[in-house]
């Protein structure tokens, strides 16, 4: 009996310290899965007000600027074609030089025409008893498009992605020469979590492009996609999408509401497939499109993801661009035939590629004026109808003084012509204090005079308290909220240097994940590593550029965002 009296004290105490650690552990489980810097909406408000008075903030004189209304000239910030490097040099004097994309002609798993082209050059080819070689520049397709259509730079050939950016380039009235309709295989697709994928099976039976775009036009699927206007896969989608609205025609009334009603419930456009994919790690996305080649060699996706082919093929086709003399076409299509040779088919199988090979195009022969009028639709109905607030950040510190302060100006300047009249824009500066140089108002030619003023005005002396600037632009937004709950706020952050006044990450960190303001920041010149964390609290995309290509990356990032 002792020992049955010990056996239930025993038992007694087991369920007390089983029940302890339940109760605590539901508790601790319940303080750690909060973020430590999560606050209430009323909090925040508190917050945001007390930090603001702890800034010194002026409101600067409205001065106008004078406005160029013409229409963006690609070719005008474009950077010089060095920024892009070559990836295999040519031997011979005697050379083509092939823009290529950048999943072919990069490293590793994405090196594969640079190994092939390599051995090209290696095998002493001769044309008319001239030897000859290929010099490869590895340039995404898109970019490549921007440099041949305005004329900047011109090579002899050129393999995008798929024959899209071809069929634009051949628009513009520039001479091609598809040479060889595939170098190697590959297929654009949307890549979709494996439980919401088995829900989409069992609702619609299958999942394709047209049951993917009315999932995402009912609010069931959180998909992003990338930029059309740079992105092969992006632009794919676009058109895509607008055809299962209305084949016959992709630019009609009918495709146009559709994809209206689709594009309202989009909540994510990447610039790039990287802060894409960066976002899907979150948790943020049920889907998001990739081509096959990266999808095969990336393991995490292949165990949790089901990858859906859509649109045209990704198989790198081969054109001759210009008035290309006839030797310079014949080594063209030598490299051509020299691709096609069985062993280099298998070395890109190896790589991802030549997957799926009996996937069809989807969609039929677009025309190049077609598809540019297509990217200018996207870019007036991307957002819905939450017009945007945003207010741009600069950094005026006096380690912006000379070359920063000139590519800064500059590159707004450039970049103001993207911002879209039905939005509202606001301009902050910043060192040691913070300067409203503009406040937020509807961007019509009045404000982007006002704007031009500010941006020609800024000079650069002080200190640098990045956050208090990034504070203002969020007391602005939500004054702007406020008024008109409907719109859209972004943050434009453009720096060269780490903060060293004001305040700091850690006193913002919890405001910005309240808000969820996407903070897309600019760094000229440097390694801001708080920027980053920045940007990445809200999935929005970081530029690193120097003072060569900020004009042009940041024209992008606004054509995207804006």
């Amino acid at each position: 009996m002792a020992s049955k009296g010990k056996a239930f004290v025993v038992l007694g105490l087991i369920a007390v310290i089983v029940f302890a650690l339940v109760y605590f552990g539901i508790n601790l489980t319940s303080n750690f899965g909060k973020s430590k810097t999560e606050i209430t909406s009323e909090d925040a408000s508190k917050q945001l007000d007390k930090l603001y008075r702890n800034i010194s903030v002026t409101t600067a004189e409205q001065i106008k600027g004078q406005i160029d209304l013409d229409p963006v000239a690609v070719g005008d910030s474009l950077p010089d074609i060095s920024k892009f490097p070559i990836s295999v040099t040519n031997t011979t004097d005697n050379f083509v030089e092939i823009f290529s994309s950048t999943e072919k002609s990069g490293t590793g798993n994405d090196g594969w025409l640079n190994e092939v082209a390599t051995d090209f050059n290696a095998s002493n080819f001769e044309i008319d008893g001239r030897p000859v070689s290929v010099k490869i520049r590895n340039i995404p397709s898109g970019t490549a498009t921007d440099y041949i259509r305005s004329g900047k730079y011109v090579p002899d050939a050129f393999t995008p992605s798929n024959e899209l950016w071809g069929e634009m380039v051949k628009s513009q009235g520039i001479q091609t020469e598809l040479v060889s309709k595939r170098l190697v295989g590959n297929i654009a697709g949307v890549v979709t979590n494996k439980t919401k994928y088995d829900q989409l099976v069992e609702k619609y039976g299958s999942l394709n492009v047209k049951t993917i775009t009315d999932a995402i036009s009912d609010n069931e699927l959180a998909m992003g996609y990338t930029d059309p206007f740079a992105s092969s896969t992006g632009l794919n989608f676009l058109v895509a999408a607008l055809g299962t609205f209305d084949s016959s025609d992709l630019l009609g009334e009918k495709a146009v509401q559709g994809f209206e009603k689709f594009q309202a419930n989009v909540p994510f456009i990447a610039s790039t497939t990287l802060q894409m994919r960066d976002a899907a790690k979150t948790g943020m996305l049920d889907a998001f499109v990739l081509e096959y080649q990266m999808y095969i060699n990336a393991p995490d996706l292949k165990s949790g993801y089901v990858f859906t082919p859509f649109g045209v093929r990704h198989d790198s086709p081969l054109y001759a661009i210009g008035d290309v003399p006839q030797e310079k076409l014949d080594i063209i299509k030598k490299f051509a035939e020299f691709v096609e040779q069985g062993k280099y088919q298998s070395l890109a199988k190896e790589k991802g590629f030549n997957g799926l090979d009996d996937y069809n195009s989807e969609l039929a022969e677009v025309d190049g004026s077609l598809l540019s009028s297509a990217q200018k639709l996207w870019k007036e109905k991307k957002n819905g109808n939450k017009p945007i607030a945003a207010v741009f950040v600069a950094d005026v510190s006096g380690s912006m003084n000379g070359e920063p302060i000139n590519q800064l100006k500059k590159s707004l300047l450039t970049g103001q012509k993207y911002l879209g009249r039905e939005n509202s824009i606001g301009f902050v500066s910043y060192s040691n204090n913070v300067t409203i140089n503009l406040p937020i108002g509807k961007y019509d030619t009045n404000q982007q005079s006002m704007f031009v003023g500010s941006i020609n005005s800024l000079q650069a002396d002080g200190g640098t308290a990045t956050f208090d600037g990034i504070v203002v632009a969020m007391k602005m937004l939500q004054d702007e909220i406020a008024l008109h709950p409907d719109v859209r706020p972004m943050i434009f952050v453009l720096s060269d240097g780490e903060t060293n006044e004001g305040h700091s990450l850690n006193d913002i960190r919890g405001l910005i994940e309240t808000y969820k303001i996407p903070i897309y920041t600019i760094g000229y010149n440097a390694n801001i590593k708080a920027l980053e964390s920045i940007s990445s609290i809200n999935e929005a995309a970081n530029i690193n550029a120097d003072t060569d290509d900020v004009v042009y990356k940041i024209s992008n990032l606004l054509n995207v965002q804006m």
